[in-house]
């Protein structure tokens, strides 16, 4: 292992190659260092170009950082996310077709990294069946010259599924905390530890350059070999960026990295408004000992309700990043965790999604159609990508979407959506219960399509159809959702989830 600078890591970067890049959303383990010396080395002298990056998981912070440092014409040929949406200038070089672009889905690329790291063909799994993942609609593209297939449709044993392709790596960008003399890396001060592991055995594997960037060095030895999680043999480079934070927000939370536990009263409490009602509704399919996922955005408002109202503990919320407990961060930390009490590797938190862990997930929708699609990866101009939410919303137990009816005046429930990044069709194949909930309204999924259930008070049947793009099947027991929800006291959701029936367990358990 040798000690560099960040110019000399970025230095190795020939035309054509592919960068691996770790990391996680708003700056969570994001080599941020490598990547802006990268961007100013292409800046100042124009090269390497026609480079493809690969990263599981979106990078960077809504602007100039993580694959914003990358975001210039001829620096990169095509980009190959989970996410768009931490990146826009990276998406609107994919709209405006300046770069070859696929979003696939995050766990399934997470995954792969697992896969590639063991020589194997590449990743099977039925996740992304049904969606615009699928070859049969658009095998993940997001640009017109995004030509190659990436994914491929397959059957094995009768049943069909996708396989996603592995790659070759020629150079990994990662990062951990502490790096000792030889190489080993730790993570103690990082919110999540994703794939490190995995994408650096896949680097390995290829022949590739491993580079780590970290905030300290430590003496040969000195660290719990436990602790590492990117061990010496596999790492090439270490570059030492001693101003690294925790995220692009927040340089350091102990509530995060698990260093601490902190009192809950810090999370913030939600202001009354759409959000909080939406996550209110949502919050009372909750129920003890249910094992949930919450995606970012709206959803994440549920860790806060649950936090107010004082039931955290009754039930488990986990994020695909690996977090397990807690209350999962929301706005530009999303991803994080306050308090979890285990953080896992992401591929194994996608292991155990996609084997049907999970109870219940809620998931925001950008917009919902009459079949009862969800689409959350291209609308509106932006291109956001599906994230770890095709994993999610394929495999859970059940699921319920979230949203408000109406976005800037405008329906979010139409006729049909831009693009399909959950299958309403596919869902009740497979007798997956679903809801969609917003403020005005609450919708299942019926045979058809989506099915009226709710409505808030002081609404009629008429007023929430006409701020929809598409009339719903009206379920003949219709009724207002609950007054409770609306109000600014605390709505008893700690004893309504106590009087729910809790997870079952196996019936061998029953004696004991």
């Amino acid at each position: 292992m040798r000690k560099v600078s960040a110019p000399q890591a970025a230095s190795l970067l020939r035309d054509g190659d592919t960068l691996l890049i770790g990391g996680s959303g708003g700056g969570h383990a994001v080599p941020d260092a490598l990547l802006a010396a990268l961007g100013a080395r292409f800046s100042e002298t124009g090269t390497p170009r026609g480079l493809t990056a690969l990263h599981p998981v979106g990078v960077g912070d809504g602007g100039s950082r993580g694959l914003g440092h990358l975001a210039q014409r001829g620096l990169l040929k095509r980009n190959i996310a989970g996410s768009y949406v931490n990146s826009p200038p990276i998406g609107a070089m994919a709209l405006a077709d300046e770069i070859e672009a696929w979003s696939l889905p995050q766990g399934s690329l997470s995954q792969l990294m697992r896969e590639m790291a063991a020589g194997r063909m590449g990743l099977f799994t039925k996740t992304g069946l049904h969606s615009f993942v699928d070859p049969r609609l658009q095998g993940g593209r997001q640009s017109p010259s995004a030509k190659e297939d990436l994914v491929e449709l397959v059957t094995i044993r009768g049943e069909e599924m996708l396989f996603y392709k592995p790659y070759h790596i020629d150079i990994a960008f990662l990062r951990g905390t502490t790096a000792d003399e030889d190489g080993n890396v730790s993570m103690e001060q990082e919110a999540v530890t994703l794939e490190m592991l995995s994408e650096a055995q896949a680097t390995k594997r290829c022949g590739g350059i491993v580079v780590v960037q970290v905030k300290r060095m430590a003496p040969r030895g000195s660290l719990n070999p436990k602790m590492v999680k990117i061990p010496g043999i596999l790492v090439d480079l270490v570059v030492v960026e001693p101003d690294q934070e925790q995220t692009y927000l927040t340089p350091h939370s102990l509530g995060y990295s698990g260093e601490a536990r902190i009192p809950l009263d810090d999370i913030p409490r939600l202001k009354l408004d759409a959000r909080k009602i939406v996550a209110r509704r949502a919050a009372l399919e909750l129920f003890p000992r249910a094992i949930c996922n919450l995606g970012s955005g709206i959803f994440t408002g549920i860790a806060n309700v649950a936090a107010e109202e004082g039931c955290l503990d009754a039930i488990c919320l986990t994020n695909e990043q690996g977090n397990i407990g807690g209350a999962p961060a929301s706005g530009g930390d999303a991803g994080a965790a306050t308090n979890p009490d285990a953080t896992v590797d992401q591929p194994y938190q996608f292991d155990f999604y996609d084997g049907g862990g999970l109870d219940l997930a809620f998931l925001s929708f950008a917009e919902f159609d009459a079949a009862g699609n969800v689409n959350v990866s291209r609308f509106g101009g932006k291109l956001v990508g599906p994230g770890g939410f095709i994993n999610i919303s394929q495999n859970a137990r059940r699921v319920i979407f979230g949203g408000t009816l109406t976005a800037g005046g405008k329906p979010k429930a139409v006729q049909q959506v831009e693009q399909i990044t959950f299958s309403g069709a596919f869902a009740r194949q497979r007798g997956q219960p679903v809801l969609y909930v917003t403020e005005a309204a609450v919708f299942r999924l019926g045979d058809l399509g989506p099915e009226l259930i709710e409505i808030a008070p002081g609404l009629t049947v008429e007023e929430v159809c006409g701020r929809m793009g598409f009339r719903p099947a009206i379920a003949p027991d219709l009724r207002e959702m609950e007054a409770r929800l609306f109000g600014e006291a605390q709505i008893g959701l700690a004893a309504h989830i106590a009087a729910r029936p809790a997870r079952s367990q196996s019936p061998r358990l029953a004696g004991l």
